[in-house]
């Protein structure tokens, strides 16, 4: 699957798995989540299914019977292990299970390259920003980069794909 492709499906995610929201997120998957949604709404199940019919989401749910209720629309997701959480929408050929660095984890918003000013102003930026490419969330004002975080999450990605 391409990057493009890939960016092209949109996922929502149910309270119960904002790992998995954030892991989508870094590979670039267009990902909402219910923990967006105003806690404690008696109808949010009922919303989550609107929502993704509408935006023509695909609902990832660690609930059965929301699951159920959601027919080819929804994914029930067995596992609270993350990285189970990932095979198995990987296995489904849902994702393509590699980092793109292209969404917000906190927000979902698309980044953009980071300016000098962004990087220089950013307090957490590494000392050293030689080789490295930044990225930055227009809504979070936050700051990205391949670090150390993503190359350990491109390496739990990549051994849990099938030996070629």
């Amino acid at each position: 699957m391409s990057q493009r492709s890939g960016e092209s499906r949109k996922f929502l995610t149910d309270r119960m798995l904002g790992t998995l929201t954030r892991y989508l997120r870094f590979m670039g998957y267009d990902t909402k989540s219910a923990n967006s949604l105003a806690p404690g709404s008696t109808r949010e199940d009922t919303l989550l299914l609107e929502i993704a019919v509408q935006d023509d989401r695909i609902l990832l749910t660690r609930d059965r019977e929301l699951a159920r209720r959601g027919g080819a629309q929804a994914v029930y997701i067995a596992s609270e292990a993350i990285m189970d959480q990932v095979r198995q929408v990987a296995d489904l050929g849902l994702i393509e299970p590699e980092i793109r660095m292209s969404r917000c984890s906190l927000c979902n918003a698309r980044l953009r390259p980071a300016t000098a000013r962004e990087i220089r102003e950013a307090r957490y930026a590494p000392q050293s920003a030689r080789g490295k490419e930044f990225s930055w969330c227009p809504a979070c004002r936050k700051l990205y980069w391949m670090g150390s975080h993503s190359d350990r999450l491109k390496k739990r990605l990549h051994e849990m794909r099938p030996a070629s």
